[in-house]
């Protein structure tokens, strides 16, 4: 990874108060330069610039560890090349992660470099359809996803998903409309908690991350 790979991540982890240790970087490095490798010779991500890389996955995935800190489980569903579990599992170091993904090579791709890199990140390769016990998936303190931007769609399956007292997170971008979201989270049978917005320190990509969980 070049200079300005260091700096984009550096600068957009100090914007968005989140702390890196020596190691943390290094492996958040080693993650960018394994994913760019694989990249090669297995569709894993379409951005191959290192500072572009830097923010849209690695400081759009730290941007949930506010959200994230002090579950002790958390489920990624449709991670793909890990994200955003992976950045989060080393941000995290006491946090047990499953990456899940439909696609087998992805999850060979997660499975290596979390080995690589000694991570407690578990990959499985199935379909999330909202039943964990058949697909072998566990429930979760936090469920997580980047593949669903449609709230409608995705609160009422990672519901399913959820173990007790834990949360629901939905990534989302542009305009947000929180009544909406409550009404989302209403017939999934979750209440919106809270709703973060901000924007990425080095594009100003506008970003916004709900927080639900159960209704009582």
């Amino acid at each position: 990874m070049d200079a300005p790979f260091a700096e984009t991540l550096e600068q957009g982890a100090r914007a968005l108060g989140i702390d890196l240790d020596g190691p943390a970087r290094g492996k958040l490095e080693r993650y960018a330069d394994r994913l760019l490798a694989w990249n090669r010779k297995v569709n894993l991500t379409a951005i191959t610039d290192p500072a572009e890389l830097a923010e849209k996955h690695l400081v759009d995935s730290l941007s949930l560890v506010p959200e994230v800190r002090g579950a002790a489980t958390l489920l990624d569903v449709g991670s793909g090349a890990g994200l955003p579990g992976i950045p989060l599992a080393i941000a995290l170091p006491s946090l047990d992660v499953t990456c899940c993904d439909a696609v087998a090579k992805k999850v060979a791709f997660v499975k290596a470099v979390a080995a690589e890199l000694d991570l407690r990140v578990r990959g499985v390769a199935a379909r999330a359809e909202g039943r964990p016990e058949r697909e072998g998936l566990p429930l979760a303190e936090v469920v997580v996803s980047r593949a669903f931007a449609e709230p409608g769609r995705w609160l009422p399956l990672a519901a399913r998903y959820l173990a007790p007292g834990g949360r629901v997170l939905a990534t989302l971008g542009r305009d947000v409309d929180e009544e909406a979201l409550r009404g989302a989270g209403a017939e999934a049978g979750l209440v919106l908690l809270a709703l973060r917005r901000f924007a990425l320190p080095r594009s100003g990509a506008q970003r916004a991350i709900a927080t639900f969980a159960r209704r009582d």
